[in-house]
């Protein structure tokens, strides 16, 4: 049985909808390693699999973790909780420990 053409057109509209969110998402996520990267002084690399860690021992999403990396980033505000769980990865990856941190 052959697709209307509304049914084409809502599949082919909900498949670029997940494709622009997917674009949005993935510079979300590049801009977040390129903190990253310059703040814990890793490579590339290392600041995505920092990205991962965080998100998998806080049980937050990649994206909304990258998310609130940027907005610490502008306003310098990070859930205490989010903020220990960088600084393990940091020192799990990076020679250096989140800036501003009182743990040594």
């Amino acid at each position: 049985m052959q697709e209307s053409e509304p049914d084409r057109v809502a599949a082919l509209q909900a498949e670029v909808d997940q494709l622009k969110e997917a674009m949005v998402s993935h510079a979300v996520v590049d801009q977040a390693i390129g903190m990253v990267v310059a703040l814990g002084r890793v490579t590339p690399d290392q600041g995505w699999q920092v990205l991962k860690d965080v998100s998998q021992h806080t049980n937050i999403k990649l994206r909304n973790i990258a998310e609130l990396i940027l907005v610490w980033g502008r306003r310098g505000d990070l859930p205490p909780y989010v903020r220990a769980e960088l600084e393990d990865a940091l020192d799990r990856y990076g020679p250096t420990r989140v800036p501003g941190s009182e743990r040594a």
